[in-house]
């Protein structure tokens, strides 16, 4: 079982409790009604799918219902790192060298 822990409610639970929203940090289109078709796929359909570090949105489904962000390793299914919605994502590289990857 992962456990995860919500930067709001400031507590560690259950995986159970939560629900991945997939890669965070996706822009919306600036101007949604000038975007392109290919500017909407982009939009909803296109994910990196890196193996190794990445940075996702989860939502604490069975707690306050807020989204977040986390670094999470996609080899090990470790977490690295909790932050809040609308944090800047950070440095990937350097959580990966102080986690010793």
């Amino acid at each position: 079982m992962l456990l995860i822990y919500c930067p709001y409610c400031q507590v560690e639970r259950a995986e159970t409790e939560f629900h991945c929203g997939g890669e965070a940090h996706i822009a919306r289109p600036a101007d949604p009604s000038k975007a392109s078709d290919e500017d909407w796929v982009e939009f909803l359909y296109m994910r990196n799918n890196p193996k190794g570090l990445t940075a996702e949105r989860w939502r604490h489904n069975n707690g306050c219902g807020r989204f977040f962000n986390a670094v999470r390793d996609t080899v090990s299914d470790k977490f690295l790192k909790f932050y809040k919605a609308g944090e800047p994502m950070p440095d990937l590289e350097a959580i990966a060298k102080e986690a010793g990857k």
